[in-house]
């Protein structure tokens, strides 16, 4: 007999809209195919078909990525901007300080 299997946590399950796709990723393919198509077409007439292709494929894989990656539940620019807080912004040695109660009664 086929069954399902329900997940325990529902907060996690994101409602489809259309295809199966949710609303961000509807909206970050949609932002890529107004990005890609029209280059294509400026392209195809002055390089071969296949080189437009591969331009095309390029300038719209950043907006495939934002729509479907997500890491720990997190989408692709929140993981981003982790990253470069982590490398750029943030001390690289952080000493270990503590706010105790005991210590400011001490002094």
């Amino acid at each position: 007999m086929a069954y399902v299997s329900v997940p325990k946590d529902l907060t996690h399950v994101k409602s489809k809209m259309l295809f199966g796709l949710t609303k961000r990723q509807i909206v970050c393919f949609g932002a890529a195919l107004l990005m890609g198509l029209p280059l294509f077409f400026m392209l195809r007439g002055s390089v071969p078909t296949s080189a437009a292709a591969l331009v095309m494929i390029f300038a719209m894989l950043p907006g495939l990525l934002f729509g479907l990656y997500e890491k720990h539940g997190q989408p692709l620019e929140v993981v981003i901007g982790q990253i470069v807080r982590n490398r750029f912004t943030m001390p690289k040695v952080r000493p270990y300080q503590t706010n105790n109660l005991y210590a400011v009664l001490e002094r």
